[in-house]
């Protein structure tokens, strides 16, 4: 009679140990997270409304605005999504070790996130615009850009649910980058050029070494906090599954919620970022009199902007033999795009520049700048410092060190003019992110905390990988790096299971390894599919 007594209580036992996640939300909750959305949209909507009115926006047909909204709405779903389907790695570790409840740990990571994208630098947003092709840059209110729009966003959307659907902590910003790929080759293709000229192969390889090697840090360094942990804090609990429902104690509890703050706010810091890149583009293609440009940079700037822009055009002037072209802007175009520099080149960079300023200094501010000239403007400024961070990258030129100041100073002009973001646009992506990780979030908890490992999670491997993301991302959105909240926090639970002598569930570290390899090729063959089909549509 002992021994089915025994193997009886076993499951019980486990069951007592995991958390209760199946508990539902209060109305209150409910109540509340649809009264956030509803003022998130409203919020959203008077901006857009306020703005236009600002500047006495004359309506004659609703199309761009119809296609604005939906463009909005796919963004902002993109990011909701997000919320949801990444940031149920931060709140993994403090669920399984019952250092916060399921439902209060997914609200408090909701508002962390909202403050990540709140203080955001943008840096990692203009970032990701980076690797769009630039002749879609140059037209994004077009046909073509919508289509480049909804293309990448809709595939990285189909993507991150369905991956989400199976239980795979599959990457966001993986996903996205190879939605934005996708789309750069499929538009390169049917224009008759090789498929590789279509992607800043630079910029993505920039991308792709943070997405590869932050895992792999991950990895590493939370299984070496691991071992340095067992070697200087002899307390034996902090490696033991937790007991029933009982919370670790205070410091360790304290740390875990700490690092799942600290990761929640890091992820919208960096993740939020994405999408608003993203709107910006939208923005300036369909309402660019108050999107192209700053405005609100004084008019003491614009005039300091005026000077810097003659001595550029002065020092690029003087030690170049050729003629100035009459329309410098092909020539930048060709080498933003193949990166093959002319002697063209430096004398087009040299009346494109002067052009600019001799703009800016006619209309005395940007804020006058007539709404007819505001997306030409902004397109030369954006060639211009394109071609400036190219050349300079692929030291082209061989400038002296005072013109080369003059031109990084000129750069460092144009970017102030074109890379803002406004508040309402961080709000709108603030309120996406923060409500996205309080909805569907089980599934990937469930992976992470019970499915990676052969073992239950302890106090110190849950401190350990939240500690090491925490570290890892805030570092790259510092650098203005993409990386990847899931890998880095699935990885490190991975490093910290091995270290601590618990085994692998070989099977889904297969699926997560299979998500990993697949969802580059995979966002690559949806976006450029849906590009093709959505230019044929429009």
């Amino acid at each position: 009679m002992a021994t089915p007594s025994l193997t009886a209580a076993a499951p019980s036992s486990a069951r007592e140990t995991k958390p209760q996640l199946d508990k539902k939300a209060s109305p209150f909750t409910l109540v509340m997270f649809f009264a956030v959305l509803a003022m998130g949209l409203l919020f959203t909507a008077y901006s857009l409304m306020h703005d236009m009115h600002e500047l006495g926006t004359t309506v004659t047909t609703w199309t761009p605005f119809l296609l604005l909204g939906v463009a909005l709405l796919i963004a902002l779903g993109f990011e909701f999504v997000n919320g949801f389907h990444d940031t149920a790695n931060a709140v993994a570790t403090v669920i399984y070790t019952h250092s916060l409840p399921p439902h209060f740990a997914v609200v408090w990571s909701g508002f962390f996130n909202f403050l990540g994208v709140l203080l955001s630098s943008g840096a990692v947003a203009f970032g990701i615009i980076a690797l769009l092709p630039v002749e879609l840059i140059l037209q994004v209110g077009s046909s073509a850009g919508f289509a480049m729009i909804f293309a990448l966003l809709i595939a990285a959307i189909l993507w991150n649910l369905g991956t989400w659907w199976l239980g795979l902590p599959a990457s966001s910003s993986h996903t996205l980058i190879g939605s934005i790929i996708g789309v750069g080759v499929a538009n390169a293709l049917m224009h008759g050029r090789d498929g590789t000229s279509g992607v800043d192969w630079g910029q993505a390889t920039k991308v792709g070494y943070a997405l590869l090697f932050s895992p792999l840090i991950g990895f590493a360094f939370a299984a070496l906090l691991l071992l340095a942990l067992r070697l200087f804090v002899k307390n034996r609990a902090l490696y033991k599954a937790p007991k029933g429902n009982t919370p670790p104690p205070w410091w360790i509890r304290g740390m875990l919620i700490l690092t799942c703050t600290g990761v929640s706010f890091a992820h919208g810091s960096n993740d939020g970022q994405k999408g608003m890149g993203l709107i910006m583009l939208i923005l300036v293609g369909t309402l660019p009199m108050a999107y192209a440009l700053n405005r609100t940079m004084p008019a003491d700037q614009a005039l300091q902007f005026a000077a810097v822009a003659e001595v550029t055009q002065q020092a690029l002037s003087k030690g170049s033999p050729q003629a100035a072209p009459a329309d410098p802007r092909p020539i930048l175009s060709d080498y933003v795009r193949n990166k093959q520099a002319t002697p063209e080149l430096i004398p087009a960079l040299a009346a494109l520049a002067g052009h600019i300023g001799n703009e800016v200094k006619g209309y005395g501010s940007l804020s006058k700048v007539p709404a007819e000239a505001m997306g030409n403007v902004r397109n030369d400024m954006y060639l211009t410092s394109e071609t400036i961070r190219l050349m300079d990258k692929n030291k082209v030129g061989h400038f002296d060190a005072d013109t080369q100041d003059k031109l990084q100073l000129f750069k460092q002009q144009i970017d102030n003019a074109t890379r803002f973001i406004p508040l309402w646009v961080k709000i709108a992506v603030a309120i996406a992110l923060g409500l996205g990780t309080m909805v569907g979030w089980k599934r990937i908890v469930v992976t992470v905390g019970e499915k990676i490992g052969k073992t239950h999670l302890t106090y110190a491997q849950g401190a350990s990988a939240e500690t090491v993301a925490m570290l890892t991302i805030g570092a790259a959105d510092m650098f203005g790096l993409p990386v990847s909240t899931t890998h880095v926090l699935s990885s490190g639970v991975a490093g910290t299971m091995v270290a601590n002598g618990g085994g692998l569930q070989m099977r889904t570290i297969r699926n997560l390894l299979m998500a990993w390899v697949l969802t580059l090729p995979a966002a690559i063959l949806l976006s450029g599919s849906l590009y093709w089909l959505f230019t044929q549509l429009f």
